[in-house]
């Protein structure tokens, strides 16, 4: 393998590391509604976080960026590497986690205050497993309007990941990969954990008081 080819591996990865690394959040907050995300609601910048601090509009362009952060370097990995090399989905898993470790521990935020990754996560897995990343997307559906909590839903499609993946891909590098991001994600939201079991996690559709009149 060539110098040059070698060189444009490795920039893809740190492309990959660099891309994930944009605070979409931060960045469309500031734009829209020139407040920081980091000091509202619960301080993170993902999307459900905007969604409740600057609207449904903003969350879902936040969205689309934390997808669009793991679909493009996952698309140029496919490309670049020829399917017949026998390390391909090692360095396409990498790729995909290098995205992935730039949504958490963002270069540009010096490595704080990151995502909790599941939208780019999202994004690797819709390149990596497409079908395995639908049933996630269904699952995570199915258990924010059973439970009405987006971290619950979260934490459900990521535990599925490694199932789906495997009976997408029947790839062992794919499938720890899928497991290693299933347990970082569990560990972002470990603070979500807590404000469920005290009864304090924000809910998708908060429920109307009844009104009341003096008698």
């Amino acid at each position: 393998m060539e110098f040059f080819e070698i060189a444009k591996l490795i920039g893809i990865v740190v492309f990959a590391y660099m891309l994930g690394s944009i605070p979409c959040g931060l960045v469309f907050t500031r734009l829209f509604i020139s407040e920081d995300i980091r000091k509202k609601g619960s301080g993170n910048i993902g999307a459900a976080n905007v969604r409740r601090v600057a609207g449904t509009k903003t969350g879902i362009l936040v969205l689309t960026g934390d997808l669009l952060k793991g679909i493009i370097p996952l698309y140029l990995a496919g490309t670049v590497v020829p399917p017949d090399i026998s390390w391909k989905e090692i360095y396409v898993a990498s790729v995909g986690f290098a995205a992935f470790a730039g949504h958490l521990y963002p270069l540009y935020l010096k490595f704080k205050t990151g995502g909790k990754g599941v939208a780019t996560a999202a994004g690797c897995f819709l390149v990596i497993a497409p079908k395995a990343c639908l049933i996630a997307i269904l699952i995570f559906i199915v258990f924010v309007i059973v439970s009405n909590y987006v971290s619950v839903g979260s934490m459900a499609a990521a535990f599925s990941l490694p199932f789906t993946v495997w009976w997408d891909t029947r790839s062992g590098v794919m499938t720890v990969m899928a497991v290693v991001i299933f347990l970082f994600i569990v560990f972002r939201h470990k603070d979500n954990m807590k404000r469920l079991l005290s009864g304090t996690e924000s809910v998708v559709r908060p429920k109307n008081k009844k009104m009341t009149t003096p008698r």
